[in-house]
């Protein structure tokens, strides 16, 4: 959830369509309005959320934060996993799961009672959940789980760019955007009103059956056990805080072994397929980032970028220097895409360039080179120079080009001029240097 919260910082708004554009939103969480006589990036326009709301919070800490997200769903599911299939093994699925429609009925008879501030006649909760229990868990567990990860799924730009017609079980990505949202708030809802009933309806006994599957109404064991686990998970929340800023190459490593593993294994091998055409070309494209500051950068940009050259280097047998005129004839493809930022916002816009995969047999990259650098002439959020990595074998699917066309014209300024790295399974990045590495 928290780290959630910190990726819905970056892009405080919440869209039904795909396009975004400023004033399409239904929610925002930001009192700022986005100027329309003046650039606005979309990092400009991101939030600060305190660390103790968002992991790892702050302002611009989108990419560790999505390193939490992406770390915990392998945990996620597999927990789901080993609870449903516990749940029916040991007997236990009658209690999560109704018998009959009757149960809706009743469970809005308890609910009355509990809006009227009233107690309903109450089972023993060791033994048997009165209906709204059973229909409230029920759904957390078999709606709202799943849910959560479907909507997941239809943000992946692999899956929408394989599978069309997936996002659109959701309206298109964005609404799985706002409905996974709309998962966490019932999450929330859920959890502080349950954790109200547990405390209203007999404290002691219900935290035994909870931590320590015994039905003693005056033993105060069941209540250490859930202060501990609340105590330990607080202090997680801490060493997540700490790791985040202090071992984030750590954590990076750590999502590379798992997630990195498991999306090589599947969404990484899904080839992208055209599907949009011209008339679902967005009419507003968020901007980024701001323009580079180098000296090199202007000086290009003055010149119509006519002394620009693409340089590629490191595990290749054949090392070259390209300028745009010379990536011009090698070849041009051209794709209308959906852009998937990683702060949350998509858009759909045309992009001509010269396929990686022309440049990948220009210059031979030797066997043992596995991983392609992508230098940019911007600079990353704290200094330095700003750099992405995408799998070779990535950089070989249909649709992986280096753009300099958007919309049927040169490639403008602010969205990466002279060239925009476009990989459909993932994300994009501007203009820079190439080094393939191992």
């Amino acid at each position: 959830m928290r780290s959630g919260l910190s990726i819905l910082a970056d892009h405080p708004r919440l869209y039904w369509n795909n396009g975004c554009t400023p004033t399409s939103e239904w929610v925002r969480f930001t009192p700022i309005v986005v100027p329309l006589d003046r650039m606005w990036t979309a990092k400009e326009d991101n939030r600060y959320i305190r660390p103790v709301w968002g992991l790892p919070g702050y302002r611009h800490t989108v990419g560790i934060a999505r390193v939490w997200h992406f770390l915990t769903v392998p945990f996620f599911l597999l927990n789901g996993v080993v609870f449903v299939v516990l749940l029916f093994t040991t007997g236990h699925g009658h209690r999560l799961v109704p018998a009959s429609w009757q149960v809706l009925p009743d469970a809005w008879r308890v609910f009355v009672y509990y809006a009227t501030l009233h107690l309903p006649l109450e089972p023993n909760g060791f033994y048997h959940y009165n209906a709204l229990q059973q229909v409230s868990y029920f759904a957390v567990v078999f709606l709202l789980a799943p849910l959560a990860m479907l909507t997941g799924m239809a943000m992946s730009p692999a899956i929408e760019n394989r599978f069309h017609w997936y996002p659109r079980l959701f309206g298109n990505r964005q609404s799985a955007r706002s409905l996974h949202f709309l998962v966490l708030v019932a999450y929330v809802v859920f959890l502080v009103i349950h954790v109200s009933m547990v405390a209203a309806t007999g404290l002691l006994r219900n935290m035994n059956h909870i931590t320590r599957g015994t039905d003693e109404a005056a033993s105060p064991a069941g209540l250490y056990w859930g202060i501990g686990i609340v105590l330990v998970t607080v202090a997680f929340g801490g060493l997540a805080h700490w790791l985040s800023w202090r071992r984030q190459r750590g954590l990076q490593g750590l999502q590379a072994a798992v997630s990195g593993t498991l999306w090589r294994a599947t969404l990484n091998r899904f080839q992208p397929r055209a599907f949009y055409q011209k008339k679902d070309i967005s009419p507003y494209f968020w901007a980024n980032g701001k323009l580079p500051v180098s000296e090199e950068w202007k000086q290009l940009a003055a010149e119509g970028f006519a002394g620009y050259k693409l340089k590629i280097s490191g595990l290749v047998e054949n090392p070259v220097e390209l300028s745009l005129a010379e990536l011009q004839g090698l070849a041009k493809e051209q794709n209308i895409t959906m852009h998937h930022c990683i702060q949350g916002w998509t858009g759909i816009a045309e992009w001509g360039g010269v396929p990686l995969r022309e440049i990948v047999q220009l210059v031979r990259p030797h066997a043992s080179a596995a991983t392609v650098v992508f230098y940019s002439f911007g600079e990353g959020p704290f200094g330095g120079a700003y750099y992405d990595t995408h799998t070779l074998e990535n950089c070989l699917h249909p649709q992986s080009i280096l753009a300099w066309e958007m919309n049927y014209a040169p490639l403008p300024a602010i969205y990466g001029a002279p060239l925009r790295l476009r990989v459909e399974n993932q994300a994009g990045l501007q203009d820079g240097e190439v080094d393939s590495r191992h």
